[in-house]
């Protein structure tokens, strides 16, 4: 697996690839600063008169729910069905999917257009995709919840959808339905500044575009969590923020090899 990350990222590093993301205006400008530090280019197009035609020219697309509009609804939508047609790979960023109704429909209105390449959320938003009746506080995951209980439900979507599900938390959980993955990488500094899972979700898009499978995600959760733990400080959330970013720009294979704490869950068979 080290190898197939060294390869995605170099790949990207060589390709400059375009990732076309419609994201909010929270995070947007460090999903952007994160694209480029890993050597792809973001575009961040979001009128519904123009998504189709820059969609259609990307490398891959991220999709972000983050205080969510109707022009970003409806541009989300042209954005995927533009995918799909042209059989460019995806990412979907269900933010808040566990405390608004609105959301959560609106992936089931997603998933009859196109189903992501990759749906992502935290540990909250990827149960609540799975059991309807699932309702949490905010935008942040339920710190209750266990690796085990998310493990089954990113499982069970995964098989169900066809797809892969990245729920981000402590330990990132990724799966798509045959083969389990936890990314042990990681701080808690980056629950303290504000946008570090939809940079992440952005990470992954570019990653997407070298290779549209789960090694992919896997690349962009240990990019982060590795960077995120360079990145540490007592300094405060500031300079955690600019420390972040210096590493993302600047992270060796040989950082990776020596901080990666990978592991593979076994799965019996569905």
């Amino acid at each position: 697996m080290q190898q197939a990350i060294r390869n995605i990222r170099q790949t990207v590093r060589d390709q400059k690839p375009l990732i076309h993301c419609i994201t909010n205006p929270i995070s947007i400008n460090q999903c952007a600063n994160a694209i480029l530090a890993i050597g792809a280019r973001p575009m961040m197009a979001e009128h519904p008169l123009e998504v189709s035609e820059i969609t259609r020219t990307a490398q891959s697309l991220m999709l972000n729910l983050g205080n969510i509009t109707d022009a970003r609804m409806e541009s989300m939508q042209l954005s995927a069905r533009t995918a799909k047609e042209q059989d460019i790979p995806f990412l979907l960023d269900a933010v808040g999917t566990a405390c608004s109704t609105l959301r959560r429909d609106y992936v089931k209105t997603l998933l009859h257009t196109a189903v992501p390449t990759v749906i992502k959320g935290n540990y909250s938003e990827i149960l609540a995709l799975y059991r309807e009746s699932y309702r949490c506080s905010g935008v942040d995951a339920d710190a209750s919840l266990d690796t085990c209980t998310v493990d089954h439900a990113a499982i069970s979507l995964a098989r169900s959808l066809g797809t892969i599900i990245l729920a981000s938390g402590g330990v990132d959980i990724v799966t798509d339905g045959n083969r389990l993955y936890h990314v042990h990488n990681g701080t808690t500094q980056l629950s303290q500044i504000t946008g570090t899972g939809c940079l992440q979700g952005a990470l992954c898009a570019a990653y997407l575009s070298a290779k549209p499978g789960l090694e992919a995600v896997l690349t962009g959760c240990a990019v982060l969590g590795i960077c995120g733990e360079l990145a540490r400080t007592d300094r405060g959330s500031g300079t955690f923020l600019c420390n972040l970013m210096d590493a993302l720009s600047t992270l060796t294979d040989a950082d990776i090899e020596q901080h990666l704490k990978l592991e593979e869950i076994n799965l019996e068979e569905p």
